[in-house]
């Protein structure tokens, strides 16, 4: 570096998380052997969001400036050889995104430094990126407390003349979950034909938009479980659990270039029927209210028995045929067994890294008591370490209340998620299952 033997950038007590609305401040750190002449020391902070049509491509197709402002710590002069302090420091605005990073794109927050020397010197500059934390509370997303249905209906030939029809629904316990919480999926289905079905699978899948002028879809499966299929004319019922893992946030607010969004997805393999139900995943927990705690007690997993007045998840593979498929009954015939699950290790024991004892809350994370992962909830006595997944490859820990702090860990990412083509055809959003389906889907009786 020359005459520079140092030249760093020092946040306040070395906090690198900054919720919007924050000032952010620090010291740029000079250390020089000779005197060093200047004419101007700037410090910038600087956030952006940039897209590509490429994969892990840094040229920006795509780009939105968030904030950019520049502060002169000090003016044309001499540094004398030895140690310098500069402060500075930045308010960072109210409405800005959660920091994301993707293989198509990324939400970026840095201080950047600058020393322009006179003509013909060389100039010097560095820069320290830091993450900006959205909070996304999940308790103002209406009706995230209630269970989320999907069902539909497959009718299907086999042995070139025999008509069969197989109804698969799904149910899960909330619509919206925090990292290290669970997932309870009950699946239903009613097989009214000869033929065997071909195994059930649930993923936790994830959908980030790219919105360029054709947008780039990144889907990826997060997490998986496969269930047996069920025998022919039975009715049968599947009960399994999917630990949300450190992943970044749903609905990236204020960004217009990146949308992220996350579902379930039921599907069987033969005949191939599918069902999705799109969830939220945020930062702090839902809330849940007496009654629906009173409930969430009385019974592990949701019902699959849907109520009277039902907002789509996603628009069935085929029109509801509630007659043919037959009702659900008082209760399933079978319990459909687990023969795999992505979470779990050879013994059959949910993996330590994907426990829910691994996880804790957040920086501005309030505990919902009897909740999982509140105060005497079933998480209770977890391990002091808690994760933040600002983005999709920032992995944060800390212990007690202390400042969270990047680590040099491997990135905390599921063994699929890294592992996909592109670009993908994307399943549908709520609002366009809404929209095609009818104001008041069929009641299955």
């Amino acid at each position: 570096m020359g005459k520079l033997q140092e030249f760093d950038i020092v946040f306040a007590n070395n906090k690198v998380v900054y919720s919007p609305g924050d000032l952010i401040s620090g010291n740029l750190k000079i250390r020089t052997g000779n005197s060093l002449q200047y004419k101007a020391i700037k410090v910038n902070c600087h956030g952006s969001c940039g897209i590509s049509n490429k994969l892990n491509d840094t040229t920006r197709v795509l780009s939105e400036q968030y904030f950019n402002s520049t502060l002169s710590v000090a003016d044309k002069g001499t540094l004398t050889a030895g140690e310098h302090s500069f402060p500075f420091q930045f308010a960072i605005p109210a409405a800005v995104p959660t920091s994301f990073e993707g293989p198509f794109g990324k939400i970026v927050y840095r201080i950047k430094a600058f020393i322009d020397t006179p003509r013909f010197s060389k100039d010097y500059k560095t820069q320290k990126p830091f993450y900006l934390l959205n909070i996304l509370n999940l308790n103002e997303v209406p009706d995230i407390e209630q269970p989320n249905h999907a069902v539909t209906t497959k009718k299907f030939t086999y042995l070139l003349v025999k008509t069969g029809t197989v109804m698969l629904k799904a149910c899960s316990d909330l619509r919206g979950y925090t990292p290290g919480q669970v997932v309870r999926l009950a699946t239903e289905i009613h097989n009214k034909s000869g033929k065997d079905t071909g195994s059930v699978l649930a993923s936790l899948i994830q959908k980030v938009t790219y919105r360029l002028k054709r947008p780039v879809y990144d889907l990826r499966t997060i997490a998986e479980v496969e269930g047996a299929g069920v025998k022919a004319g039975k009715h049968a019922e599947w009960r399994e659990q999917i630990i949300v893992p450190p992943l970044p946030q749903s609905a990236l607010g204020c960004c217009g270039l990146i949308e992220v969004d996350y579902f379930i997805q039921v599907s069987l393999r033969s005949p191939e029927a599918v069902v999705t139900l799109p969830i939220y995943i945020g930062n702090i927990a839902v809330a849940l209210s007496p009654c629906s705690r009173s409930l969430a007690s009385s019974s592990q997993y949701p019902s699959t028995q849907s109520p009277d007045h039902i907002t789509p998840s996603a628009p069935p593979a085929e029109h509801h045929d509630g007659g043919a498929a037959g009702g659900p009954g008082p209760g399933a015939n079978e319990e459909i067994p687990t023969k795999s699950h992505s979470q779990q290790d050879p013994s059959g024991q949910t993996s330590a890294t994907m426990s829910p004892s691994a996880y804790g809350h957040a920086p501005g994370q309030r505990g919902v008591g009897g909740g999982p992962g509140g105060p005497g909830g079933e998480f209770a006595g977890a391990a002091p370490l808690f994760c933040v997944s600002t983005g999709a490859t920032v992995p944060f820990y800390s212990e007690g209340s202390a400042t969270p702090m990047p680590t040099s860990c491997s990135l905390i990412l599921p063994p699929e998620y890294s592992s996909s083509d592109y670009p993908h055809e994307p399943p549908p959003s709520y609002e366009e299952s809404c929209s095609s389906a009818s104001p008041r889907p069929n009641r299955i009786q």
